[in-house]
């Protein structure tokens, strides 16, 4: 009786799927008629719709990236290859803003002029220009003043850049007692950028007036530079970064060299039993080593895990002086700076590790300064 309503030849199965489809029509009416159903099946879309991360999480599980229909593939491929252009614009921009470092430190030290366009600035309030030039004048009626009393004035600022080695931890870590009368006279530090077309680099130029310690005038330490993303990971780009340096040599004065001191080591004759004393010069802490840095390896072979800390800590050292200390030095002469950088400073306090070297203690018992005699060299410092 209930075949009678479909005509001769229609298939079994579809007979059931008419069946099923109105069985299910019968029974979503149920579930709209029902409150109670209904408010069960709306909670459940409320928590589907709340959790997005489980929801894609799970379709990816059954759609991976590779199942992608080729048109969403397409889009994704295209966003990576943004991304590519992205870093490299990134880089470039890096380089230009390399080039505008280089350029104030031509205006600042009057290597190059300004052209009029350059120059030009409006001031968008005429009342501090007036004041600015009351204070100005006021300034000078102060000089004629001072130098009418006739009082006694050092020249400059005394001991500027060693008290700023001294307020500084980074620096004063690496400066022994005997390298501080050699740093009273550093007269100033100056980071020189590399030319237009060059391979990208700075130079720290620490400039010292005549000493008791070295001939130089001039002692120079040069950092490499690369700003390119990795060819195998460009989206790990993140700017320049320094990937080797140079420094120089010292032509230390006779005795002066704080960089090396000489041990005395007794030695005993196997067969005779006579014990003769010998002398020997090993390396020894001081600043000035700054100069006579670790090279990063160039042959392919790696560094050991206490050389690539060294290497770090340099680049760290070489990175801090031209980003803070040379830009910001009076501040961190006066102590503003540096209560500026306590207030970013990372980690907790108790979280800290010591880390011990291996020292021969006997030797450091018998040592004295007597530093070999190394020959007199032109007053600037030679690259190593």
């Amino acid at each position: 009786m209930a075949d009678s309503s479909f005509p001769d030849g229609v298939p079994s199965d579809s007979l059931e799927a008419a069946k099923n489809a109105s069985n299910t029509e019968k029974l979503t009416d149920q579930v709209m008629q029902n409150p109670q159903v209904l408010a069960a099946l709306q909670e459940r879309l409320d928590n589907v719709s709340h959790t997005p991360s489980s929801y894609i999480e799970t379709h990816l599980d059954f759609f991976p990236l590779s199942s992608l229909p080729k048109a969403v593939k397409r889009r994704i491929n295209a966003l990576k290859q943004l991304q590519v252009k992205c870093a490299h614009i990134e880089a470039k921009f890096y380089e230009e803003v390399h080039d505008l470092e280089r350029k104030r430190r031509e205006f600042v030290t009057g290597d190059v002029e300004p052209t009029d366009a350059e120059s030009e600035w409006h001031s968008e309030n005429e009342e501090e220009d007036r004041l600015a030039g009351d204070m100005k004048t006021k300034a000078v009626i102060a000089e004629k003043e001072a130098a009418a009393a006739e009082e006694p004035s050092p020249k400059g600022i005394p001991e500027f850049w060693f008290t700023i080695f001294r307020n500084v931890d980074m620096l004063s870590e690496l400066v022994q007692e005997y390298d501080e009368p050699i740093l009273k006279h550093l007269q100033d530090i100056k980071v020189k950028f590399s030319d237009p077309g060059q391979p990208m680099s700075f130079v720290l130029e620490f400039h010292f007036e005549p000493n008791d310690y070295f001939t130089n005038s001039v002692l120079t330490k040069t950092y490499k530079m690369k700003s390119e993303p990795d060819k195998a990971d460009p989206f790990s780009f993140e700017g320049p970064e320094i990937v080797d340096c140079d420094g120089c040599t010292i032509d230390w004065k006779k005795g002066k060299n704080v960089t090396v001191k000489t041990i005395k080591k007794k030695q005993k004759h196997k067969g005779r039993g006579t014990v003769r004393t010998i002398t020997k010069q090993v390396p020894n802490d001081s600043f000035f080593n700054f100069f006579s840095p670790l090279r990063a390896s160039g042959d392919g072979e790696s560094l050991d895990e206490d050389s690539e800390f060294t290497l770090a800590s340099d680049f760290e050292i070489g990175h801090f002086f031209r980003e803070r200390i040379v830009p910001r030095a009076v501040l961190y002469f006066t102590g503003e700076a540096i209560e500026d950088d306590d207030n970013f400073e990372e980690g907790e306090e108790g979280e800290e590790e010591e880390l011990e070297g291996d020292e021969e203690a006997e030797d450091d018992d018998d040592a004295e300064i007597n530093p070999k005699k190394e020959p007199s060299q032109p007053s600037e410092c030679k690259q190593q």
